[in-house]
């Protein structure tokens, strides 16, 4: 296309704009909304544009003296005169494709040119201002790796228009908070009284953008002249209210509203937030791994957030990092502020399943539990001050800001409804209570792909018997101690597979480091001396020989499995006992699948099942309908997608738990990454978190790869996501291209996974 071409009209005096492909494409930010708008013959200001390219020629031929491509501007700012042939005042606007707030205002009231030579010399109003308006793009726009694009740069486009006539009035399509059709508010003024023709212009804005829009127009003598509009940024509920109503007035397609709504903005309808964010300044920052906002009383232990809660107050639960004993603090807090950790953290996990808002990973936190107090920076902060975490983008703010409470009408359900009509993966959610399975089912969840067993003894009296558990000194005393246990996980496995009423339970069979969920400090090993009848020095002394110097990857999953027989038998008691109770009371059988975590070989794998199916066939179930049980493997270790294959031989499912592949796929530890993850991605080093988003030349192939081996040797092979990557819009869209059959997340990341993997599957 030549540089004459990039001077043309878009909404010429006399007629309408008749465009190139070429010339369409250039139409960025006010102008396509403009031409759209003439296009339709609606009343339009006579426009015209002019690209950076065209404009920097138009200088340097002015310098040669030359006048062709001058002679083609003049002819393009006649298109602004109208059949009196009186050339108008002129303004000069930019026509971005976001909004800058360094974008140079609209220069009003230019004269017309008076000779063609004062159309270009940058000393004479028209051509200074269009000057300056190029000038406050910037140098140019910026990719991610911080490199200019000279040919975006090139394309930007200035426009002049003719001054309209009458009474310039600013108004939205839409109400910014109920998505209402307008005219509506703009900075909180009230609607100009408007002709009744501009419910036409506002159908035409609405349905071309399909977005919120600012409006200026021109009311004189009773006839309105459109001038331009932009796009606006407004609340998640005010676009779902607005795409459903656009399919209610038949503008849209169910399938277009899935498709234009943003998932990962689903997610605040879900939370409280800040109301006014941008009038406060942080005063430290983290990384926001459970989103929502939550403002209260600082408290330092689990018992004090529990008494807190009692009496009806708002607190934050601020710790150096957050351990299995410390559930019921977190699920009695309003917040969780940790100075270690990362999104896959426990304090991030055991967050999004109760829904409440975490920042993890303040580097500049330091917490004295003992003393009763925290550092965060220079400032000292003691039980009873207040603070106030965003854990959407990480923020720490001082004192107690005000909230804007979540919004859920009927507006996200039809929406989801929709996309369930598109979306051909499942989705299931991580859960190991009846009332976190009764929050996913709310949302959406069709079963659950990620019951941790080891959450179930998360209460005071339940950790008593599991520590009793691990430091029995030998098999028999273990054994005793181990009965204990089947009555606690029969009733929460019964009550479980009843909530979810006939829809699929995985229960991971019990996973983490004993460590975890042993005694640290000085009181809790008193405390833990008494309960099993210890002395404080023998229970140190054995404290000591089951330490591990490396837990993470150390005695855990299977191999507890495999080394503890009876904790095997334990578990499987408990399910099938929990299955049986579960199954006399409702008329539809219970779906169990027993996942094995932690695998690393097909020997693993065997040795498991062997024991595993001798425990269901003597359960009584083995002829019967009213159980259906499955065996599969939790693919954790590059180890176990290497050799898919051969461990997909001897299980139905597979299921990826993301979390611990991209910390052994990486060699990263995921709660020390906080520490160097935020360096590496200011310098380009890493494009994205891989713990947020999964990485999907490393990891994601590591898991494609699993896919294809597992299903060669097992056709029927049912394949599943059960990490925290399953909550991730981006990650979503690359686990559907895998053909995996279900993903499953945490309760309050169901909506955004059904949405999200409608908008993969269309």
């Amino acid at each position: 296309m030549s540089l004459a071409q990039e001077m043309f009209a878009i909404a010429p005096a006399d007629g309408k704009a008749n465009l190139s492909a070429s010339q369409l494409k250039m139409l960025a930010g006010k102008a396509r909304w403009i031409f759209r708008v003439c296009e339709a013959g609606f009343p339009t200001v006579p426009t015209i544009a002019i690209t950076r390219a065209a404009w920097d020629e138009l200088q340097a031929e002015r310098a040669r003296r030359d006048t062709r491509l001058r002679t083609h501007w003049v002819a393009c700012l006649f298109k602004l005169v109208d059949k009196d042939g009186k050339p108008p005042l002129l303004v000069v606007r930019t026509s971005a494709s976001s909004h800058n707030g360094g974008l140079m205002p609209a220069r009003t009231g230019i004269a017309a040119p008076n000779a063609p030579e004062d159309a270009v010399d940058p000393a004479r109003p028209l051509a200074r201002a269009i000057k300056q308006a190029f000038e406050s793009y910037g140098f140019s726009e910026r990719g991610w790796n911080g490199k200019g694009q000279e040919g975006d740069r090139a394309r930007q486009i200035v426009l002049v228009q003719a001054v309209a006539g009458g009474e310039i009035e600013h108004f939205l399509t839409r109400n910014a908070t109920t998505g209402a059709l307008g005219p509506a508010p703009l900075n909180g003024h009230p609607p100009p009284r408007l002709p009744k023709d501009v419910d036409a212009l506002i159908g035409l804005l609405d349905a071309k953008a399909g977005r919120h829009m600012a409006c200026l127009v021109s009311v004189d003598r009773g006839r309105i002249q459109f001038l331009s509009a932009r796009p606006i940024q407004v609340s998640a509920g005010a676009e779902l209210e607005a795409a459903v109503d656009r399919v209610e007035r038949k503008v849209w397609t169910p399938h277009n509203a899935v498709s234009r709504i943003d998932a990962t903005r689903l997610a605040q309808m879900l939370h409280p937030r800040l109301k006014s964010p941008d009038d406060v300044s942080p005063i430290a920052m983290g990384l926001g791994v459970s989103p929502g906002a939550a403002s209260g009383i600082i408290t330092f232990s689990a018992e004090d957030a529990a008494r807190l809660r009692a009496r009806g107050k708002h607190c934050i639960l601020v710790v150096n990092e957050t351990g299995p004993a410390d559930i019921e603090g977190m699920k009695a807090a309003t917040g969780i502020l940790t100075a270690r950790g990362g999104m896959s953290s426990h304090a991030g996990v055991i967050a999004r399943i109760t829904g409440k808002p975490c920042v993890a990973g303040v580097r500049s936190l330091s917490v004295d539990s003992v003393e009763m107090v925290c550092r965060i920076g220079d400032r000292e902060f003691r039980q009873g001050d207040r603070l106030t975490i965003d854990g959407s983008d990480g923020a720490v703010y001082l004192g107690t800001l005000p909230l804007a409470q979540p919004q859920i009408g009927g507006a996200i359900g039809t929406l989801l409804d929709w996309s369930d009509a598109s979306r051909t993966i499942a989705v299931r959610t991580n859960v190991e209570t009846v009332e976190s399975a009764q929050t996913a089912l709310s949302f959406g969840a069709e079963g659950i792909g990620l019951a941790r067993s080891e959450h179930m003894f998360f209460s005071p009296e339940r950790m008593v018997a599991l520590r009793r558990m691990i430091l029995s000194e030998d098999e028999e005393a273990r054994s005793r101690a181990i009965a204990g246990l089947v009555d606690y996980q029969t009733g929460d496995y019964s009550a479980l597979f009843s909530a979810m009423n006939g829809m699929p339970v995985t229960v991971r069979l019990f996973d983490p480091p004993l460590h975890e969920f042993l005694p640290r400090t000085d009181e809790e090993i008193e405390e833990t001396a008494s309960s099993l009848g210890l002395a404080v020095r023998a229970l140190r002394l054995r404290l000591d020989r089951i330490a591990e110097v490396n837990p993470m990857l150390g005695h855990r999953g299977v191999r507890l499995a495999i080394t503890y027989p009876e904790i095997l038998q334990m578990q499987m008691q408990a399910v099938m006992a929990g299955a049986r109770a579960a199954g006399e009371n409702q008329d539809k059988p219970v779906v169990v699948e027993v996942m094995v975590p932690f695998v690393s070989t097909a020997t693993e794998i065997a040795w498991v099942r062997e024991r595993a199916m001798t425990i269901f066939a003597n359960s009584g179930f083995g002829r019967s309908d009213r159980i259906r049980f499955s065996f599969g493997a939790m693919m954790e270790l590059p180890r176990a997608c290497l050799r898919a294959g051969d461990i997909a031989s001897m299980v139905d499912f597979i299921s990826f738990g993301t979390n611990d592949l991209t910390q052994t796929t990486f060699g990263i530890s995921r709660d020390d990454a906080p520490t160097f993850l935020a360096a590496y991605q200011r310098k380009g080093v890493y494009e994205r978190d891989p713990f947020v988003t999964i990485d999907e030349k490393g990891v994601g192939e590591m898991i494609a790869m699993a896919i294809e081996r597992g299903r060669a040797a097992n056709p029927r092979l049912k394949v599943g996501i059960c990490g925290e990557h399953a909550g991730d819009p981006a990650s979503l869209h690359f686990f559907a291209g895998l053909g995996v059959d279900y993903v499953s997340c945490s309760p309050y990341r169901v909506p955004v996974a059904r949405l999200t993997l409608a908008q993969a599957s269309a």
